[in-house]
């Protein structure tokens, strides 16, 4: 029977490639984004939601079977100098990349049988990057509160990890309000690639990771070294 994978932010860049890769692979995908999913599978299942909206996300997940995995890939960037920060920028960040997760690992954790997966999408700034502080507020919370959910899980066979891309050429990379902080080439002289960071989280939902949880895996270019 075919493992089911939850997958936020399906609909284009990381979320969108992740999706792909594990239809590829023969598992079953609900795939969840703000904006409609141009893409049909058989084995893919779309909804249009706005996962920020603690309401309507809490009403969707109770019409869901519970997945063996679950991947929280839907991420936005808010870039300002210390002096021009926006306080509802903050709210916003906070709600998609640490609330969201919170609730999806609070309703779907403790229904999770052995072998479960939880993967959120992290960042290689996590650990600071000038300019960028609400945004790397948030993935640096994310650290943390993957680390208890794995403490916490580890004894039941559910695994829970980051995987923190560094650059990567999605629509976010040139999306407005990043102007003051733009990427920056890795060393490795391109950027990241969307299908790369969804090879790692495939491996990460695969029997072959059973005993990774609770880590951070950068896939930064380089970038991390300078």
């Amino acid at each position: 029977m075919a493992k089911t994978a939850l997958v936020t932010g399906a609909s284009s860049g990381i979320g969108q490639a992740i999706a792909s890769t594990l239809l590829a692979q023969g598992w079953q995908v609900i795939g969840l984004s703000r904006s409609a999913i141009q893409h049909e599978h058989p084995a893919l299942r779309t909804y249009q939601v706005n996962i920020s909206d603690a309401t309507a996300l809490q009403t969707l997940l109770a019409q869901l079977p519970v997945p063996q995995a679950v991947v929280h890939a839907a991420g936005m960037m808010q870039a300002a100098p210390l002096g021009e920060l926006d306080l509802n920028a903050s709210a916003r960040l906070w709600q998609l990349h640490i609330a969201a997760a919170e609730q999806l690992a609070n309703h779907y954790a403790p229904q999770m049988q052995p072998g479960g997966r939880m993967v959120l999408l992290g960042s290689r700034t996590s650990r600071g990057a000038a300019g960028r502080s609400q945004y790397v507020a948030t993935k640096s919370a994310m650290v943390g509160m993957v680390r208890s959910w794995a403490a916490e899980l580890a004894p039941r066979g559910v695994t829970a990890n980051i995987v923190a891309p560094g650059a990567t050429e999605t629509p976010m990379l040139k999306q407005p309000g990043r102007e003051s902080s733009p990427p920056k080439l890795p060393p490795i002289g391109r950027y990241i690639q969307p299908q790369e960071v969804a090879e790692v989280v495939n491996f990460l939902l695969s029997p072959a990771a059973a005993a990774i949880t609770g880590q951070e895996l950068v896939i930064c270019g380089g970038a991390s070294l300078l």
